[in-house]
């Protein structure tokens, strides 16, 4: 489906369904989009089951000019070849006081924090999309036994690297914000890089696993540059 958002923009609609297949499909989208530097197209904002197009009427026309080009477009890069997902491994210190909430959680589904951790960290996780704030990935695929409601009181500040539970999915905050998730432990790695060329390390379409560290490996992380290894 395909409609206006504004007089400047069209989103391509995939489904109204939030699943795996869906979200490939809008990313691969988007990723193809800006590989063409397609002139008159001013952004490509990619989310969970869409993508928004803003462009420059002046440069591609009309709305309905845009939307016919926009499936010309769809056809064309159903033709390419796509590739494959990266997959990140994010190293997590759960618990204590990188992981507040992990009691919490573990007593929410009735198990111990060990069986929490392992739930989480086995998983495998897709990047549904960047948002909230910058380098902020949604990521979906969090086991089922581990859905959590948020928390009854938000935090004002929540320290940046923090990963936490919100209902059926998982993500790491960036940056020390306010938030409300459930904190089951934190990564030393800086999710958000504003001097790097791709400033967040994740992006939308990337696979993510999360690799148990202890609090000593932590501090040791910490004393280094938090690069990706």
């Amino acid at each position: 489906m395909i409609f206006p958002l504004s007089e400047y923009a069209l989103t391509v609609r995939f489904s109204d369904e939030m699943n795996e297949e869906v979200n490939d499909n809008a990313h691969q989208f988007a990723r193809w989009l800006e590989k063409q530097s397609i002139k008159g197209i001013v952004e490509v904002v990619p989310t969970f089951s869409s993508v928004t197009i803003y462009y420059d009427p002046l440069v591609l026309g009309t709305y309905e000019q845009v939307r016919n080009q926009t499936k010309r477009w769809l056809e064309q890069m159903e033709e390419t070849i796509q590739p494959k997902a990266r997959t990140i491994v994010i190293p997590v210190c759960y618990g204590g006081e990188f992981g507040p909430d992990l009691p919490e959680v573990a007593r929410y589904h009735g198990i111990s924090e060990e069986e929490v951790v392992r739930l989480h960290a086995e998983a495998r996780y897709k990047v549904y999309m960047i948002g909230f704030a910058p380098g902020f990935a949604y990521l979906g695929g969090l086991p089922l036994e581990l859905a959590t409601p948020r928390r009854a009181t938000p935090r004002r500040v929540v320290p940046a690297g923090s990963v936490g539970i919100a209902g059926g999915q998982t993500g790491i905050y960036p940056l020390a914000t306010p938030g409300g998730w459930q904190i089951i432990g934190r990564t030393p790695l800086s999710l958000f890089r504003p001097t790097h060329r791709q400033p967040s390390l994740l992006c939308a379409g990337d696979i993510v696993r999360f690799r148990p560290m202890t609090e000593k490996e932590y501090r040791m992380w910490k004393n280094d540059d938090g690069s990706c290894r």
